[in-house]
């Protein structure tokens, strides 16, 4: 299907479905409430085929563009159908399982995750190692049959963890001191012994983050995400998507936030941030369709796509303190769900520049690998 008929399909179909999509219905803010919605959302979709365009036919996929997916979840994120948080992971986590997994396991579960079956998680982050994950601390052993590995430690800011099934794991399977060549990645069911969630509560007022401690989970061979050591490999794949279709459909959901506070500009001043807010939005959306054509084309993000990340999280930050600014009192005093949502998004605005990589690291490498200058220039 060209893109173009896909798009216009997608949205008369979601035109016609709307009201019990829950279109421009205000999000709660527990995450159980959100998985739930977009679990019946993807189930549809995924029904009628629609979730299924831009994967390949061998994941039950029925192929095409890539862009399929960032139109899919552009159409749904400005309409107010889903959330931009949980809509992300499966394009998070994904790609990669569908590239290095082995396939008779990628043909089990990831229908699961394509239809809302499921939810699955990233075990990246650790208390000690954030952004630097070359210097994690959480270990996989392999038994003495060598038909599984043993798993010890503990992950942090492991998004959806207790509500996911599946999760993600970087583990160092080399000896201590091997930086990111001894690291490994394992795709662990949840409910493994030994697995331990506890939730974690934001300042937004959000359940979605989690402290995930693994004690001696036994893990089968078959659940590499690529070969031994090449966990670094598989985190650079899963960075890359990161770059893509997320944050197209990122830009969108906050166009859609920037329109709903236009009428509340009201002054020269408020007009003037409605005018850098549009303007951050629009220059990350030129940069960001460089990445999709690109995709589009077979390639992967490359170091340019840090560029993306640094325009997106300004871009975010930006529409959220005009938000601020133009709310001011109802949004930090109300308890209105209309000023609970702001607060709530307000709120969760402040990490874009540190999740996914903080802004600083994002510079580093675009001074470093774009530009040739020293590191710390």
């Amino acid at each position: 299907m060209e893109l173009t008929d896909f798009r216009r399909g997608l949205g008369r179909w979601l035109d016609d479905n709307a009201a019990t999509l829950g279109a421009g219905v205000p999000f709660a803010n527990a995450v159980a409430d959100r998985l739930s919605r977009q679990r019946e959302v993807q189930q549809r979709l995924y029904d009628e085929d629609w979730m299924r365009f831009g994967w390949p036919e061998r994941v039950g996929g029925l192929g095409g563009s890539v862009l399929c997916r960032a139109v899919l979840g552009e159409e749904l994120t400005s309409r107010g159908i889903v959330h931009t948080t949980t809509w992300s992971m499966h394009e998070v986590l994904g790609p990669a399982v569908v590239e290095y997994a082995d396939p008779t396991l990628v043909a089990e579960v990831f229908p699961r995750l394509l239809c809302g079956e499921e939810t699955w998680c990233q075990g990246f982050s650790e208390p000690e190692a954030g952004s630097d994950l070359g210097s994690l601390r959480t270990t996989a052993t392999q038994t003495a049959d060598g038909d599984s590995w043993v798993i010890n430690g503990e992950k942090l800011w492991t998004s959806f963890a207790h509500h996911a099934a599946r999760c993600v794991v970087l583990a160092r399977t080399g000896p201590a001191g091997s930086g990111s060549a001894g690291i490994s990645a394992f795709l662990v069911d949840m409910d493994s012994p030994g697995v331990v969630v506890r939730p974690l509560a934001t300042m937004a007022g959000v359940d979605e983050f989690c402290s995930t401690s693994f004690v001696d989970v036994v893990v089968p061979g078959g659940r590499l995400v690529g070969g031994v050591g090449d966990g670094w490999k598989t985190t650079a794949f899963i960075l890359a998507c990161e770059r893509g279709p997320i944050f197209w459909q990122r830009a969108s959901w906050l166009a859609r936030h920037l329109e709903l506070l236009l009428p509340h500009a009201s002054d020269h001043r408020t007009h003037a941030l409605v005018g850098e807010a549009f303007q951050a939005l629009w220059a990350f959306r030129a940069r960001s369709l460089s990445t999709l054509r690109a995709m589009e084309g077979g390639s992967l993000p490359g170091p340019e796509a840090s560029i993306d990340k640094i325009l997106i999280a300004s871009a975010e930050q930006t529409v959220f303190e005009l938000a601020k600014e133009v709310l001011s009192g109802d949004l930090e005093l109300s308890d209105s769900t209309e000023a609970e949502m702001w607060r709530s998004e307000w709120a969760y605005s402040r990490a874009a520049t540190i999740y996914g990589g903080t802004s600083e690291i994002q510079k580093d490498i675009v001074s470093s690998r774009l530009l040739g200058l020293p590191r710390g220039a």
